[in-house]
């Protein structure tokens, strides 16, 4: 009997070494559902990405483990904005800037698109100026301070200095063309495509310009369909007796998101994202800590270090009295009197550097003076406006540039002009009511006034559009005019402006922005503190880091592979 049951067991074992050899052979598995094998052609070769943790932390950035803490608690309220209402929310995990954006990070930008849209040639003139980062900030009218315009931007003493004078706009421009750069340099990398830059430059200038929603959705639509920036492309899964795909021919198969390769889309981070980061409420286990109250991004309750090599030194970069910037000369400086080198002063619990002082930062969302009551307790954010891929008659994504995709500028309250859609990108428009019929999580395409000042909020929700006109409005005033536009979009005579309708400075276009500054004081240094700015002007004291999602676990390394810890094939 013990002999049989032996020579059975063995039978089990062996079957199921021969079932893990054949899905080691199939690539990335066996369908558990349907015994198909994935990546077979035998199976019809229908992929499957391999999951890889631990290695694809993005460049620059650190993890933040997400969790659950105290939002808008705050130690102290001496303005009594009464703008922080105690809200517990749960953060997802993601990656964030360890620093804020440089000088010559952001030069880079500015370089890159200066050669892809030369501002010499008419119809890039516009683009290559909207991203420039406003210099004039600096000036003030009883200060001396005209050279910092001439020097702090492009002067290599302050390359590594955050970039200021920059909006909220151009801030989001620069986390969309991060995210392209970082894609273009990983396909180039893997051989999936030349690079462009060892090619002759004009190839690539206007809608020639790399874009990761483009490649992903149509790889050839990019550089005019030249098959000869296409390399070997990923292996495609073939039957016994194919021959392989030739070397420096594109015989493989391009990138897609299955795969798992390229990154994440580069972003501004959310406002709780932001001060969830900037509390790092995990470093200790005070009951204040655990609630969210924190009067710093570091621990304790001094702006002065109490380590015994650093004892007394500042900890951060801000205004410590009127006409002190700095502090005394030589013993009490804080050691800058307008922003500082990033990483000049220690890091947070999280490796996060000057989240409490140095500039303060934009953040992703539309300014409200409260946190709503009603308000998304996972992964909060205010300002969501849902868009989707234009599609033209043959079924096809429209790019910008194309025939059916005109560059389309408009002209901000300020009078830049800026255009829409970069050339080479994707064309997205607003959702329309088809695509929420019969939907309960969401039925607008903008989300900004959501239950706080749109029209189904007030008392006249009632009334159609047309009806509402010279009506008072909650959070959307003053309200912009109808003007005459030329034949680019831009609008002629802007510079009048209309003030009689204007009831509040709080609009649909007021962005929040967090932390301290080296020009505020030390009040403002609490994460939990928030203040709002339009989101088309600049200002000396405001610069701005990325973040991007994380995928899989929220835990970095928890665990080898994508097969959960107790699983039945772990038995």
């Amino acid at each position: 009997m013990k002999s049989t049951l032996r020579f059975f067991s063995l039978l089990a074992v062996s079957g199921l070494l021969i079932a893990s050899c054949s899905s080691k052979r199939s690539g990335s598995g066996q369908s558990s559902l349907t015994g198909w094998n994935f990546n077979d052609p035998s199976y019809g070769g229908y992929l499957k990405g391999k999951y890889k943790e631990g290695n694809n932390v993005p460049p620059g950035m650190v993890h933040i483990e997400g969790g659950t803490f105290t939002m808008g608690l705050v130690q102290d309220d001496v303005m009594f904005d009464w703008n922080t209402t105690p809200r517990q929310m749960h953060v997802r995990s993601f990656y964030m800037d360890e620093t804020e954006v440089t000088n010559s990070e952001y030069s880079l930008f500015m370089q890159y698109t200066k050669d892809i849209f030369p501002p010499e040639e008419p119809q890039f003139k516009n683009i290559y100026e909207s991203i420039l980062p406003d210099t004039l900030v600096w000036r003030k009218g009883l200060g001396n301070t005209n050279l910092l315009s001439e020097s702090y931007l492009r002067h290599p003493s302050y390359a590594e200095y955050p970039v200021v004078g920059v909006s909220w706009i151009q801030a989001n421009k620069y986390c969309k063309w991060r995210t392209n750069a970082v894609n273009l340099k990983i396909l180039m990398d893997k051989g999936i495509i030349t690079n462009i830059f060892k090619e002759d430059s004009l190839a690539f200038k206007g809608k020639n310009n790399f874009d990761t929603d483009a490649y992903l959705s149509n790889p050839y639509a990019l550089f005019d369909g030249d098959s000869t920036i296409y390399k070997k492309g990923l292996p495609v899964p073939r039957k016994k007796g194919q021959p392989k795909q030739e070397k420096g021919s594109f015989s493989g198969r391009h990138v897609t998101s299955t795969d798992g390769i390229l990154s994440q889309k580069f972003r501004l981070p959310t406002e709780v994202e932001w001060e969830y980061a900037a509390k790092a409420i995990f470093e200790n286990r005070e009951y204040n800590n655990i609630r969210g109250r924190k009067k710093y991004a570091w621990h304790g309750k001094y702006t002065r270090d109490r380590d015994k090599r650093r004892r007394g030194d500042q900890l951060a970069n801000f205004k410590q009295g009127r006409g002190n910037y700095s502090g005394i000369a030589g013993w009490s400086s804080d050691g800058s009197d307008i922003p500082n080198a990033v990483r000049s002063y220690p890091p947070n619990a999280f490796g996060l550097f000057d989240m409490s002082g140095n500039v303060a930062e934009w953040v992703s969302d539309v300014y409200r003076p409260i946190i709503d009551s009603e308000a998304n307790d996972f992964n909060y954010f205010r300002g969501n406006i849902f868009a989707k891929k234009l599609i033209n008659e043959d079924g096809k994504v429209v790019i910008v540039g194309d025939e059916l995709g005109e560059i389309e500028y408009d002209t901000l309250e300020n009078g830049r002009i800026v255009p829409k859609d970069i050339p080479g990108s994707v064309k997205y428009i607003p959702i329309t009511k088809e695509d929420t019929y019969m939907r309960r999580n969401y039925n607008l395409a903008d989300n900004s006034s959501l239950g706080d000042g749109d029209q189904a909020s007030s008392k006249f929700f009632e009334l159609d559009k047309d009806e509402l006109v010279g009506k008072p409005r909650m959070y959307n005033s003053p309200q912009k005019p109808e003007a005459e536009k030329d034949s680019l979009g831009r609008v002629i005579n802007n510079y009048k402006y209309d003030s009689k309708s204007r009831t509040t400075l709080i609009s649909d276009k007021s962005r929040v922005f967090k932390g301290g500054s080296w020009a505020d004081r030390e009040y403002w240094l609490d994460p939990a503190q928030r203040r709002y700015f339009p989101e088309y002007m600049a200002t000396n004291y405001i610069g701005f880091r990325c973040a991007t999602d994380k995928m899989g676990p929220m835990m970095m390394n928890q665990r080898k592979t994508a097969t959960p810890r107790y699983s039945n094939k772990n038995k």
